[in-house]
């Protein structure tokens, strides 16, 4: 239990308890009027007063009870009022706590029971001088009086739980939205981290491999290839630690933004250096792009020059971005395949999967395989067409 419903638990209980002192309190001054005005009257001796007040307190304290057993409180208090008029009062209370607290056939049970020995009473018993039928009258609308109260105030405390269930529903719902929110927000930014970890691990594959092949190099160019394979492996290191940050805490502070297009130079830059060559021709440089396009064309194009470098190495990549003037963004990657070894640095095949999915989030169109182009041969081509009001 969390320490603001504890709280609220021991104020509820101490309410009650005031409540319960109360009814007791009200019971005894109840009696002691009713049996002073009998002894003002003459109706009765000072004994027949002091008896019946003592009976009357003491029949109050089983008020105390009244919560626990309303039922039998209530029609043993209706029952004894009948000879003893000083427990009427404690007997009104606890009938009001049985109409309160209970539903059906026990506020039926009760309510029937105060009206036979309010007839009873009138009868046989009272020694007011009233005629019965207004003693009857009178009693019948003292009970109706108190059931309304009874009735009135287990509607409004049936609200009031009504209320606070539905806001504390609410509460819950939207705790869990939020956390599905932020589930959502902890795979999406994963997912974008994890396409900057495969381009990091497939430039050390790349470097790594070109100096496999190459037994020739200088020591100098050795020493800048193994530099560059470090950097790319503690950068790599990086990325999969901010992931697994990102999996367990889920709240997305302290990482780092995530690259867009205008971090398009130093992606070229990294393939380069992997020994990709690649000629861009860029139509939408200083053109304004929202930070969402922008973000998914930069993995794309990633995607695209990791594939080309891993499935056709020493090829010469070529990158096009423009508008089509229909409000939508063209981009195009293509790479030649003939005569082209294949890398065998592994793929997880999801890549395009990947790419798809992104680019039909924004509704946009993707497309991709192998092509002939006149004069240049065959070529893989990777493009997308993606919403932007130019």
């Amino acid at each position: 239990m969390s320490p603001a419903a504890a709280q609220q638990e021991r104020k509820e209980r101490n309410t009650r308890r005031l409540w319960d002192v109360m009814a007791v309190l009200a019971s005894c001054f109840g009696a002691l009027a009713l049996m002073g005005e009998a002894d003002v009257n003459g109706r009765m001796t000072d004994d027949q007063v002091f008896f019946h007040v003592l009976a009357g307190c003491f029949c109050a304290q089983a008020l105390w009870w009244r919560r626990r057993q309303p039922v039998v409180v209530a029609s043993a208090l209706t029952v004894i009022s009948i000879w003893a008029p000083a427990v009427g009062v404690a007997s009104m209370i606890a009938t009001y706590t049985v109409v309160n607290l209970r539903r059906g056939r026990p506020v039926v049970l009760v309510t029937a029971l105060n009206l036979a020995t309010s007839l009873i009473y009138a009868m046989y018993v009272q020694e007011s001088g009233l005629p019965v039928l207004v003693e009857v009258v009178l009693s019948a609308a003292l009970i109706a009086a108190t059931v309304a109260t009874g009735l009135a105030a287990r509607s409004r405390r049936e609200l009031i739980e009504s209320l606070r269930d539905r806001a504390t529903r609410a509460e819950e719902e939207n705790r869990l939205r939020a956390d599905r929110l932020r589930a959502l927000e902890r795979e999406r930014i994963a997912r974008e981290m994890h396409d900057a970890l495969a381009h990091r691990i497939s430039m050390v594959s790349l470097h790594a491999g070109a100096l496999q092949i190459r037994p020739d190099l200088t020591a100098e160019e050795v020493a800048k290839a193994a530099a560059t394979i470090r950097d790319s492996a503690h950068q790599a290191l990086e990325d999969l630690r901010e992931i697994l940050g990102v999996l367990r805490a889920g709240d997305g502070d302290g990482l780092r933004p995530q690259p867009d297009l205008r971090d398009l130079g130093d992606l070229l830059a990294d393939t380069h250096k992997a020994g990709v060559r690649v000629t861009a021709v860029n139509h939408l440089e200083g053109l304004p792009i929202s930070p969402s396009l922008g973000r998914t064309v930069y993995r794309f194009i990633q995607e695209g020059l990791t594939n080309a470098g891993k499935h056709a190495p020493g090829t010469s990549v070529r990158l096009l971005l423009e508008s089509t003037g229909a409000g939508e963004m063209h981009v195009l990657i293509s790479n030649p395949l003939p005569g082209m070894a294949r890398s065998a640095v592994p793929g997880a095949g999801a890549g395009l999967l990947g790419l798809t999915e992104r680019v039909e989030l924004l509704n946009g169109r993707l497309s991709h395989g192998v092509r002939t182009h006149p004069g240049a041969g065959l070529s893989f081509d990777l493009e997308a067409w993606l919403p932007w009001p130019s």
